[in-house]
């Protein structure tokens, strides 16, 4: 094993050697230094670990984006922005040591063979997994698979005494990157997206349909925590409201020739209102598309200020099947913005900006935050005045919601309590609940987290958590208004989807209020946009 990852430092070592001859001498020395340590050093060492050190502490150094992938996360990594995996199908949780299932996922392998919400799997295979330790680890290996491959899953049933065996073959599973999408209004769509992944533009395209294109007017596009994705995606997003020839976003560095991006005119939706949520967890390819959005005044941005992520990546793989993603160009908005924000004081400062930005009181309030004069830049059509580095100022700031939970309810989230709760309290009342509440909207309007289900909460957690062994009924009465409707949310995410829980939670949120006020009113709209 030595031996193989020595000759993969040469042979990487070699190849680098091609591109700066220059270098050699340090390269030649940096492979001195392992081949010496291999050979003579007192002890036995890993070769392989200090190699794979060298290379996360140098990536590091250089920028707080250029990162190393191990050969055995490159998988899952790869699944998240090539938006699909092969298995059979499920969403589950693990309560007490036995695999539930939540859903079936439409159309998936298992849905199509008839398993049910509820339902566990207590054998995969030959392999028991009830009461066996099981933990995601397991499941993965298990249940995952090549597609077209056989596996046969072993089920009981709450309403059968016998176990049920189900033999399905493995598929593409979809990994959606739209969480939600419903009316607001007839005409006012809202959509959220999580990521900007190789299936987005599809999915947001199948989301308008769904919505009945003729009816949606008007769109709130959520980009709230998302952290990004491919820089594609983004320009493909970005072209669906812009019109022909405006420029989307460019790219440029040191040995990366600049490339422009502009928009084709052949968009769907580049008429009709526009109000795009961003908040400091929105970066990258969320702030492509929002500067250029914002750089056309195409739309209203609504929220805080984004994370401010202005570099390009670019995978590239090593030879044990390792990858490292580093950085070869930055991206600017239309207007020549380079949105990225410093990094000179290094990469532990560099993750600490969005606690700082808490400390010096800029979630509250926009006044608190300092732009740079010489970085002042005009918007095309309006020439409203913008700023660059350090993220995307929204057009109208919305602070983040004074009221802290209380710490009850936090240690309640912090111990994976009031999920295993949920879970156990759907599992339980199923039935109940799905035959008095047919459909969303009347659980929407009619159910209640009542003080019976907060004695549940506590009762569950007494049993379940030391740190919550204080909980008292009292404490939920205390802050009903405040917790209620998170509780009723997460119910209705685990009888339904995402979609459900983002309907009730946005009801509550100010920036989202704030949206739905602005967009509803094209008066208000384009005063804002004339700023």
């Amino acid at each position: 094993m030595k031996k193989i990852i020595i000759l993969f430092l040469c042979i990487s070592l070699s190849f680098f050697s091609v591109y700066s001859q220059d270098n050699d001498v340090y390269f030649n020395k940096l492979q001195q230094v392992f081949k010496y340590i291999d050979r003579y050093y007192v002890d036995s060492t890993n070769i392989e670990e200090m190699v794979n050190k060298v290379i996360i502490n140098t990536l590091k150094d250089l920028d707080p984006h250029s990162t190393y992938i191990d050969k055995k996360d490159v998988a899952e990594v790869n699944q998240q922005l090539e938006g699909s995996f092969e298995g059979v199908g499920i969403y589950y949780n693990i309560l007490e040591d036995t695999l539930v299932v939540i859903s079936p996922m439409s159309d998936g392998p298992a849905a199509k063979v008839g398993i049910k919400a509820g339902d566990r799997i207590v054998k995969v295979d030959t392999t028991y997994i009830a009461g066996n330790g099981v933990n995601n680890e397991i499941v993965k290996k298990l249940l995952q698979g090549s597609k077209g491959s056989n596996v046969t899953l072993f089920v009981k049933r709450k309403s059968d005494s016998d176990i049920l065996e189900f033999s399905l073959m493995r598929d593409k599973i979809p990994i959606y990157s739209i969480d939600a999408f419903y009316h607001v209004t007839e005409d006012i769509a809202y959509i959220r997206m999580n990521k900007f992944s190789a299936t987005t533009l599809a999915e947001f395209k199948s989301a308008l349909e769904k919505l009945d294109p003729q009816k949606v007017k008007h769109l709130i596009l959520d980009l709230r925590d998302n952290g990004g994705g491919y820089l594609t995606t983004a320009v493909n997003m970005a072209n669906e409201f812009l019109h022909n020839n405006e420029l989307i976003v460019y790219t440029e560095g040191k040995n990366s020739k600049k490339n422009e991006y502009s928009a084709t005119g052949g968009g769907s939706f580049r008429k009709g209102r526009l109000v795009i949520l961003i908040d400091e967890g929105s970066a990258s390819a969320s702030e492509i598309l929002s500067g250029a959005i914002q750089d056309w005044d195409r739309g209203v941005l609504v929220g805080r200020r984004s994370f401010g992520k202005g570099l390009v990546q670019r995978p590239y793989s090593l030879t044990d099947g390792s990858v490292i993603r580093l950085t070869i160009s930055r991206y600017y908005t239309p207007t020549g913005r380079l949105i990225q924000k410093t990094y000179e004081k290094g990469t532990d400062a560099y993750r600490q900006d969005i606690i700082n930005r808490y400390a010096s009181g800029e979630m509250m309030h926009a006044d608190s935050i300092k732009f740079i004069d010489s970085l002042k830049y005009y918007t095309l059509k309006n020439k409203r005045v913008v700023y660059g580095a350090g993220g995307i100022m929204p057009d109208v700031f919305v602070p983040l919601d004074s009221t802290d939970l209380p710490k009850f309810y936090s240690n309640l989230i912090k111990n994976g309590v009031l999920n295993s709760f949920i879970y156990k309290y759907v599992d339980s009342n199923r039935e109940i609940l799905l035959s008095k509440y047919s459909k969303f909207e009347d659980f929407d309007t009619d159910f209640v987290v009542n003080e019976s289900i907060y004695n549940e909460i506590v009762e569950f957690a007494k049993e379940e958590s030391k740190e919550c062994a204080d909980l008292t009924l009292e404490q939920f009465l205390s802050y009903d208004n405040k917790i209620n409707y998170q509780i009723k949310a997460l119910i209705a995410k685990t009888l339904w989807t995402t979609n459900e829980y983002h309907q009730i939670v946005n009801k509550h949120s100010a920036a989202y209020l704030k949206a739905v006020e602005i967009i509803s009113d094209s008066k208000s709209y384009e005063t804002i946009l004339k700023k």
